[in-house]
């Protein structure tokens, strides 16, 4: 019995070696090697400033910005509390929200219909994306609150449009944080400074 009690803490030992510190070392010195962007969370800096990451939405409320899904998780885009809402389709409490969602996206942008991803949260409740009609929709009131002409807005929405991953996966999206970004540029260039 002593033999075999020897044997399985030697094995323990062992087994906590290989897969607490051996394979963690390992998995973290390949990512970094070969995956850096992505093991450090997909960080989207400029001028040398960080401003988000491109794998999480951003609460985005002002005029001059375009806005994201709504968030489930509460506050706005943790994603410490990754969670959809748990309501299912026949819940009052999900008609209600969304109810208000369009009421605000109509007082906002005037009567039509609103793209369903703009009034319903996604299902991590993060989604840093939106579809191209949801981007395209908001075109004329970021234009009108930048001063800009909407169709350079409109240009910088539709080159902002990301494909299919692999031309086959998912559906065309529009990173809400990297349009915005690109819109904060535009409108730099676009006033002249005094």
């Amino acid at each position: 019995m002593l033999r075999e009690a020897r044997a399985a803490l030697i094995m323990t030992l062992v087994l906590m070696v290989l897969t607490g510190l051996v394979y963690p070392l390992a998995v973290t010195g390949l990512s970094q090697g070969f995956f850096r962007h992505r093991a450090n969370g997909s960080l989207i800096e400029q001028g040398g400033a960080l401003h988000g990451s491109e794998l999480i939405g951003q609460p985005f409320s002002g005029e001059g910005y375009f806005w994201g899904r709504p968030s489930a998780s509460s506050p706005g885009y943790n994603a410490g509390a990754s969670a959809g809402s748990n309501l299912g389709p026949t819940n009052p409490a999900l008609a209600e929200r969304v109810r208000a969602a369009v009421a605000m996206l109509r007082s906002a942008h005037g009567d039509g219909p609103v793209p369903a991803d703009l009034a319903t949260a996604s299902a991590s409740g993060l989604d840093p994306h939106i579809s191209p009609a949801a981007a395209l929709y908001q075109v004329a009131r970021v234009a009108r609150a930048r001063g800009l002409a909407e169709e350079m807005v409109r240009n910088l929405v539709r080159t902002h449009i990301e494909p299919r991953q692999f031309g086959f996966l998912g559906e065309p999206r529009v990173n809400v944080l990297r349009l915005n970004m690109a819109l904060d540029v535009l409108t730099e260039r676009a006033t002249p400074a005094m």
